[in-house]
């Protein structure tokens, strides 16, 4: 795949709480270090951190503009390159929007879940049917993952990842980190 035309979502409304209940859910500023620090490592073209919430969209800008415009990005400026791909938006159909406006392309939106989705395909499968003529956004869940409601108006739904046993609970930021290394180099 070629990396110019994926994009990374990180939603935190709507998302689910551990009983399956549509929630909001607050920001952690290491997932936005994080998953921008790998954006920038696999060729990820825009990190889209997604709150309806004010405050949290306020405490998120303030992490990007001192890494970005602020001493943090004197004294770490590859902290500064990966902090600048982060744009925060109220709603998915915002950062959704934003990646049509921004490439003239059409955007295919790719749900990740930690649990079993139907009609999940494997990364192999989604690496497969690429559409060189879009742009693909892969949308990752923060508290429980993303709501039901969200996941089926994604185009795509990726199998989970999965490790030797049945415990299956990866920090956003590694299922993010996985997802984004073997969609781009490899299965």
């Amino acid at each position: 795949m070629s990396p110019h035309n994926l994009y990374v979502a990180l939603v935190h409304f709507p998302v689910v709480n551990r009983k399956g209940m549509a929630i909001g859910s607050a920001l952690t500023t290491i997932d936005m270090h994080d998953i921008a620090r790998a954006s920038q490592t696999f060729g990820v073209k825009g990190f889209y951190v997604v709150t309806p919430f004010a405050d949290q969209a306020d405490l998120a800008n303030q992490v990007i503009d001192h890494w970005t415009k602020g001493v943090g990005g004197e004294l770490n400026p590859s902290r500064k390159q990966a902090l600048e791909l982060i744009r925060v938006v109220a709603t998915f159909e915002e950062a959704v929007r934003s990646i049509e406006e921004e490439t003239n392309k059409p955007v295919v939106t790719v749900a990740t879940s930690a649990k079993p989705l139907k009609g999940a395909i494997t990364i192999a499968a989604f690496k497969q049917a690429l559409e060189s003529n879009a742009s693909h956004v892969l949308v990752f869940g923060t508290a429980w993952g993303l709501s039901d409601e969200l996941i089926d108006t994604c185009d795509i739904k990726l199998e989970p990842i999965t490790g030797t046993g049945s415990y299956n609970h990866l920090s956003v930021r590694s299922a993010a980190s996985i997802f984004l290394d073997r969609i781009t180099n490899g299965s």
